[in-house]
């Protein structure tokens, strides 16, 4: 059985709890990170030597970095349906996870710590208006790229939008008014609908 460590507060542990739903895998989760500690232990350490989470473990084979885990999982269940094996569509569904996790991550990022797990007389009013700035301004760019196509890669769902579903599913549940993105919606209206994503994007933020 699939091991995953991590809590599913975490947008990282969703992206790999989501994919082993959508694969259909029997997993184990544990909870770890946050309040629920565990990743400063010497056991979770061998693990993974950064205390971050997810860590997975799959038949003796220990992975960690979110977005890794999901083309694993989905290259060694789904290669070919999921995961591209076509090399263009492939490093085209990368691409866009790439810029999840360096590019659209680091921009929501402030916002949502300041604007869920800071109190409100703690927070940075201009942290949070730098941050919803430049998240406005790349969901411009993720929203003429969809208005193109149905799913992040063509016309059909793969490895790319797991992570960037995760990452709107947060910034649309932000406290805060934010501009419409008519094909974002359109496609993350979709993606809510798969029967795998329930439990991950129907969860309030924390």
């Amino acid at each position: 059985m699939l091991k995953i460590w991590g809590r599913m507060s975490s947008i990282n542990v969703k992206k790999v709890a989501w994919t082993a739903q959508e694969l259909g895998l029997d997993f184990q989760r544990t909870e770890a990170g946050g309040l629920f500690g565990v990743v400063k232990t010497p056991e979770y350490m061998a693990l993974n030597p950064n205390s971050l989470v997810p860590v997975i473990e799959d038949q003796g084979f220990v992975l960690w970095e979110s977005n890794v885990i999901v083309r694993y999982l989905c290259a060694r269940h789904s290669a070919g349906d999921i995961y591209p094996t076509d090399l263009r569509e492939r490093f085209d569904a990368e691409r866009w996870m790439d810029w999840q996790q360096t590019t659209l991550n680091p921009a929501s990022r402030p916002g949502f710590v300041q604007l869920i797990r800071t109190p409100p007389e703690q927070r940075d009013a201009a942290l949070v208006a730098d941050s919803n700035a430049a998240v406005e301004a790349l969901m411009a760019t993720l929203d003429a790229h969809l208005a193109q196509r149905y799913f992040l890669v063509g016309e059909r769902f793969t490895v790319a939008d797991i992570p960037l579903a995760c990452e709107v599913h947060r910034w649309f549940n932000l406290p805060q008014p934010r501009q419409s993105r008519p094909a974002i919606e359109r496609w993350y209206d979709s993606i809510r609908d798969r029967q795998a994503s329930k439990g991950v994007l129907d969860l309030p933020l924390s």
